[in-house]
């Protein structure tokens, strides 16, 4: 039970509400507003909503510094956006909002907050659009970091970076860059300032994640920006020679600083080019060349070729090439290449010496001695060579500049000589006695000489100091008689062969060193000679190697030695003995050419012999052997000159030779036995052009018949006693009156023979009528123009009838002949002519041609007319004769020699003798059949406009064929069944083409557009004859009318402009679909305050060729058909089809559905209106009762069970079963212990027993929809009988239901 207190408290308040004007109150939800920032500016952003219980007229407001942004009408509450709203600007404000009903005003604060949209774009800010990388910036890197600035919050502010296109566009570049989410540009590939590019263009763009971040939200992007990025080359690449291979020579002796070649590296990093600096890092001669910075390799010190000798005389020098600055690694970039240098030789050295054998020298320059030790015996024999001298003497320069002399200087010279004395390069040296008596050990014991080499062309010279050691030998050695012993010996004598015994050594001592023994220690290198140890006696033992063409002499060393090895040498000079064992040698082959009778043979035979010079063997003699031409020649036996002893003439030379002459000769020395050489010597004579061609006769006569081409008319024949084809090759010509009629012919028979083929070329013939004799000169010509013969040819021709016959142009004159059997008889005469006398001619008819207008009409005409052998011309058929069949007859005729030669044409050429066939009218205008149908709308056809045509002929000519037509009646057909004349709608017009005549019927008046039926229109034609009867011929026309019920109505979605654009291909799909006529009216534009759906329309006739149109239905069948048709006409706009009525009629329809609707919602108004004051009325009666019944709550004491309602005012226990004050059924109260299960307690509370239900209703419907019309829901206070109720059921403790006591209707706040 509530408390005592709040009773009086509530009571007086109510009372004085009763009696006050209460102020009216906003909504509770009127405290905050969110209002999108893209709302556009005169959309409603909110609504005031406020309640006065008085009922009284409100009337709103708004104030507050933001109060721009809104326009407000005072009398709804309706709120306007009057300014945009910006969430990047302001994101929320307030404003003062207040209602007044006139008595009271009442404001509150409104809070607007401002709903972020995405309204903004990307922008790319503090962004520099032009930046530099390296070209070796890694992979993965970062080039770039972007930054694109969207004011838009959530998913609209939420930037996502794409790259759209690189520049250049290629494949490789495209993936070449990546944009992360942060705006960070990664590198992906590595760059290449020479072999990509040094510069991309990035399209770069940015763009918000839309509304919601899904795939259908609008998305803003930014502008396209271009980031351009320039790529820095960098050192990453070594340089490179701009050549593959370098090569040059220099010769050995060039100055220090010669420049010898010019090399050249370039850096390959291209944005870059470093300079270079070049060095030489390797060389196989290191120090002979230098280079300079700018490349160019010099002498650096002395070049010896001679040191490169294993080396093919090369230098291979490395030249290394280093940018001045260091890479990207800090490391030099360099590169090298081999250059060859070719060193050529010059006489820049002497000759040297070298302590060496032959086998083993390397001839180095550190190797080179100038002093030589070696030991001989005393008293040695004369040419002993020094033992134990190793001396070679060597120049490394070439050829001449290599060869030098060897000579001997020094007090003591005199007791040697050297050996040899020139060599070339390098020879052995030996140092011989030449003085035995001189080197005496009891004089000296050492000897010294110089060797002195001398270049044989600079004269520079060497020495070589010999010091030579005398060796002391026992008192009484072994002694020759003589030191030299000079022996001859035949060369190639037989082994064994002595060549002295008697050389005998004496030895005073006695025993063993008196015992002497025999051997040969110098000159016999090869073992050619041998020598008995005990006697002494020396021999050949290998004769094989005895050539005194070889050699001539060998110095041998006679070694005697005695048993304590105390010898005594002497020397034997052996001179082999010459032997005819070589035959001459003749040099080079001997293949000469002369001319004949010009030129003569002096040729001289080049020979040698290899036996000793000066003798018998190697004297030699020339001789020329027989020969079938040799008596004409001689040669001198001692000098070889070949000589011809007579002039040369090719033509007494074999032919078969080709004019070569051979001669042997045979060269021979006088040795015994005597050796011969034989050599050829071919003697080519050349040919010259020494003689006429000369003909077999000098005089012809041929004979050739007329009339006949490329026949042959004669033969000629000549012939040259030249034996070359250049000289001999004979050609014929042809001169003389009438020359040009012939042609010759050359063929050769053979070597120095032609024949002439005198002929009648192939598109020539003679003719005998013209010229029967032709006196010709025929010309042999060989290669000289100079050397020419010539003969008469006499050509006489023959007659043969060859003449064709030819018709006489005035017998071929056209001639006229009527038609229809006006002429008879002979009607013309052909003639003919022929040049030969013998001629015997007839004409003969070949062919009959037949046109009319010129056109072949084949054979009607063949059999009119005949031509006879005489060449008369007769008509056949005269009755046959039509002009509308042929008006041309062209006979072809020819004449005929019947006595002409078979091989010639007998035949003239061939004639025309064109026939006119005059016209006679025989023959009426004829209608030409026209599949056509002809068909009036009446509403489109205007006065002058063509509605039909027919077409007509008349096979006459002239103006016999001349058509006029003209209207001779027009009756209208109806379609129920009546005929009605008319008179002077039609007219027709008369025109001509091509023998044609067409009548175009055209309307002279409107016609009715009421009446349905067929115009029968009947149209005559008729020629005008010059002369004679007219000709008439006449046909009906039907003419279709079509109504206006047949008009048919389409709407399209476009304006009539793109209709009109359109029509062509709207009339094409229509045509397709109905495969009729289409006949337009007109195309409009719909007013836009109608209803209808399109915005323009096109009115228009569907017609078939019978004359039949397409209804409305019909023609909605066939498109729907046709859907192809159907789908192009929706694509060109088409929306409806309608009759034009249906479409007219829709405006009235609409008026009046407006008035109506009006009508219904004035008097709707009229009604609420009243019921809400009823039942405003009524509640003020509810509120009062429900204080009573508030009080009487109070007053009921729990759990006590009045005999009456306990709630004065309902009626819990009659049949409505409704508390009508709480608006509850009973369950709601917690009454269903005192009432039945009965359906009717949920009835509605609202009413109390005089209520009317229907009124209640009203009421609740008008309520609900003032709550729609509310932003949002209300919160309702606490109303006071609800809480004198709760109350009252607190008391009662636990043994009641909670009641619901909600009732809209009694709100005791009010109070």
């Amino acid at each position: 039970m509530a408390s005592p207190w709040l009773s009086w408290v509530l009571l007086p308040a109510l009372m004085v509400s009763v009696a006050a004007n209460t102020a009216p109150v906003f909504l509770s939800n009127m405290t905050i507003v969110t209002l999108p920032e893209d709302l556009p500016v005169g959309a409603v952003a909110f609504w005031m909503v406020a309640e006065d219980p008085d009922g009284d007229t409100l009337t709103y407001g708004i104030r507050g510094p933001k109060v721009y942004f809104f326009s407000l009408n005072s009398n709804t509450g309706e709120v306007k956006l009057a300014s945009p709203l910006d969430y990047e600007t302001v994101i929320h404000f307030a404003v003062t909002i207040s209602v007044s009903d006139g008595h009271n005003p009442v404001e509150k604060p409104l809070q607007v907050l401002v709903e972020d949209k995405n309204d903004n774009a990307p922008v790319f800010e503090n962004t520099t659009f032009s930046i530099s990388i390296n070209e070796t910036l890694p992979v993965g890197s970062v080039v770039t970091t972007v930054l694109a600035v969207d004011k838009d919050t959530g998913f609209g502010g939420l930037v996502v970076y794409s790259i759209g296109k690189v520049i250049p566009d290629t494949a490789g570049n495209q993936h070449l860059f990546s944009i992360l989410a942060n705006g960070s540009i990664l590198l992906n590939d590595n760059l290449s300032y020479n072999n990509k590019s040094a510069f991309y263009q990035l399209e770069l763009k940015a763009c918000d994640s839309g509304d919601t971040g899904m795939d259908d939200a609008t998305i803003l992007c930014s502008p396209t920006v271009i980031l351009s990025i320039t790529v820095i080359d960098q050192p990453d690449l070594d340089p490179q020679f701009v050549r593959e291979v370098y090569v040059a020579s220099v010769i050995e002796n060039a100055p220090k600083g010669t420049s010898v070649l010019k090399v050249e590296a370039v850096d390959r990093d291209k944005g870059i080019n470093d300079p270079m600096t070049y060095s030489i890092s390797n060389s196989t001669r290191p120090g002979w060349f230098a280079i300079k910075s700018d490349g160019v390799i010099i002498v650096n010190g002395s070049i010896d070729r001679e040191q490169l000798l294993n080396e093919d005389e090369e230098v291979q020098v490395q030249v290394t090439a280093t940018e001045k600055q260091l890479n990207i690694y800090r490391q030099e970039a360099k590169v090298s290449i081999w250059v060859t240098l070719r060193v050529t030789d010059a006489n820049d050295h002497k000759p040297e010496f070298f302590d060496c054998t032959f086998l083993n020298c390397t001839f180095t320059p550190e190797e080179a001695q100038v002093n030589f030790t070696g030991f001989v015996y005393e008293h040695a024999s004369v040419r002993i060579p020094i033992e134990n001298l190793t001396l070679m003497a060597y120049d490394p320069d070439k050829g001449s500049n290599g060869t030098f002399l060897l000579s001997l200087r020094g007090p003591e010279a005199a007791a040697f000589s050297v050996a040899p004395e020139r060599a070339v390069n390098s020879a052995e040296v030996q140092v011989l006695v030449r003085n035995s008596e001189l080197v005496d050990y009891e004089k000296w014991t050492v000897m010294v000489v110089q060797v002195v080499a001398t270049d044989w062309v600079s004269k520079d010279s060497s020495t070589a100091t010999v010091t030579i050691r005398i060796i002391d030998i026992n008192d009484n050695r072994p002694e020759f008689p003589k030191p030299l012993y000079v022996f001859t010996v035949p060369e190639h004598c037989d082994n064994g062969f002595v060549i002295t015994d008697s050389i005998h050594a004496t030895d005073p001592d006695t025993g063993e060193g008196g015992h002497i023994t025999y051997a040969l220690t110098q000159g016999n290198r090869d073992n050619i000679f041998e020598v008995d140890a005990n006697t002494g006696t020396v021999t050949v033992r290998d004769s094989t190697l005895l050539d005194r063409e070889r050699q001539a002499e060998y110095i041998l060393t006679l070694q005697a030695k005695d048993g304590g090895n105390l010898s005594d040498t002497t020397t034997l000079e052996i001179h082999l003995l010459d032997i005819n064992d070589n035959p001459p040698v003749v040099s080079g082959s001997y293949n000469i050419f002369v001319q004949e009778e010009r030129d003569h043979v002096s040729l001289t035979i080049q020979a040698h012999d290899e036996d000793e010079p000066n003798t018998n063997n190697s004297r030699l003699h020339f001789s020329l052997l027989p020969g079938p031409y040799s008596q004409n020649f001689s040669v001198n036996a001692s000098t070889g000159l070949l000589t011809n002893l007579e002039p040369l003439d090719r033509e007494a030379i074999d032919p078969a030779l080709g004019g070569r002459i051979v001669l042997t000769v045979c060269v021979a020395d006088s040795g015994m036995p005597v050796l011969s050489t034989e050599v050829n010597v071919t003697i080519n004579v050349e040919d010259i052009n020494d003689n006429l061609p000369v003909f077999n006769q000098s005089a012809y006569n041929f004979t050739v018949k007329e009339r006949v081409s490329g026949v042959l008319v004669g033969v000629v024949e000549a012939w040259d006693a030249d034996q070359t084809e250049a000289n001999n090759r004979i050609s014929f010509s042809v001169a003389g009156n009438g020359s040009y009629n012939f042609l010759i012919r050359s063929s050769q028979l053979g070597p120095g023979k032609a024949i002439g083929r005198l002929q009648l070329p192939m598109d020539v013939t003679l003719d005998y009528e013209t010229q029967n004799f032709f006196g010709l000169t025929v010309t042999a010509t060989d290669p000289d123009p100079q050397m020419e013969a010539e003969a008469t040819v006499s050509v006489i021709v023959e007659d043969v009838n060859d003449t064709p016959p030819t018709l006489t142009p005035d017998s071929l004159r056209g001639i006229r002949v009527a038609e229809n059997g006006s002429a008879y008889g002979t009607v013309a005469q052909v003639a003919a002519q022929d040049e030969d006398t013998e001629a015997q001619l007839t004409i003969e008819l070949v062919d009959v041609i037949c046109t009319k207008a010129g056109v072949d009409v084949g054979s009607l005409c063949h059999g009119w007319f005949s031509v006879i052998l005489n060449g008369s011309v007769l008509v056949n058929q005269s009755e046959a004769i039509d002009y509308e069949l042929c008006d041309l007859v062209t006979l072809v005729v020819r004449a005929h020699d019947v006595t002409t030669d078979p091989r010639f044409e007998a035949y003239s050429a061939k004639g025309s003798l064109p026939i006119t066939i005059e016209d006679v009218n025989d023959n009426a205008p004829y209608f030409l059949l026209e599949n056509k149908t002809f068909v009036i709308i009446p509403e489109l056809v205007m006065p002058s406009q063509l509605v039909a045509s027919v077409q007509a002929r008349d096979n006459d000519s002239g103006d016999n064929g001349v058509i006029v037509f003209s209207i001779l009646q027009v009756d209208f057909l109806s379609d129920n069944g009546a005929t009605t004349s008319f008179q002077g709608f039609f007219q027709i017009v008369t025109s001509s083409k091509d023998s044609v005549f067409t009548g175009n019927i055209e309307l002279v008046t409107n016609l009715d557009s009421t009446l349905q039926g067929t115009y029968q229109v009947t149209i005559q034609a008729k020629d005008k004859p010059s002369m004679g009867d007219v000709q008439k011929a006449q046909t009906t026309l039907n003419l279709f009318t079509v109504d206006q019920s047949y008009r048919v109505r389409l709407q399209f979605s476009v304006p009539k402009e793109e209709v009109g654009a359109n029509l062509e291909d709207i009339k094409a799909a229509l045509t397709q679909a109905t495969r009729t006529t289409i006949y337009i009216v007109n195309i409009q534009d719909i007013d836009a305050t109608t209803r209808a759906r399109g915005r323009s329309y096109l009115d228009a006739y569907f017609v078939f060729h019978n004359g039949t149109a397409l209804t409305l239905n019909e023609l909605s069948v066939l498109i729907r058909k046709d859907q192809n048709s159907l789908t192009q006409l929706l694509q060109l706009g088409l929306v409806v089809l309608g009759s034009q009525e249906s479409q007219g009629s829709d405006l009235p329809q609409v008026l009046i559905s407006v008035i109506v609707g009006l009508s219904l919602a004035l008097l709707l108004t009229l009604v609420i209106t009243t019921i809400t004051f009823v039942c405003l009325r009524k509640s003020y009666h509810r509120k009062l009762w429900a204080l009573k019944a508030a009080k009487e709550a109070r007053m009921t004491a729990a759990g006590v069970t009045p005999s009456g309602p306990v709630i004065p005012g309902t009626n819990i226990y009659n049949t409505e079963r409704a508390n009508p004050i709480l608006n509850l059924a009973t369950k709601d109260l917690g009454f269903e212990s005192l009432s039945s299960s009965s359906d009717l307690d949920h009835v509605s509370l609202n009413s109390l027993d005089d209520n009317r239900v229907d009124l209640q209703q009203d009421g609740q419907e008008l309520k609900a929809s003032q709550k729609e019309s509310l932003p949002s829901p209300m919160e309702s206070d606490v109303e006071p009988l609800s809480l004198v109720l709760s109350g009252r059921h607190k008391d009662t403790g636990d043994k009641g239901e909670a009641l619901s006591l909600t009732n809209p209707a009694l709100d005791t706040t009010d109070l």
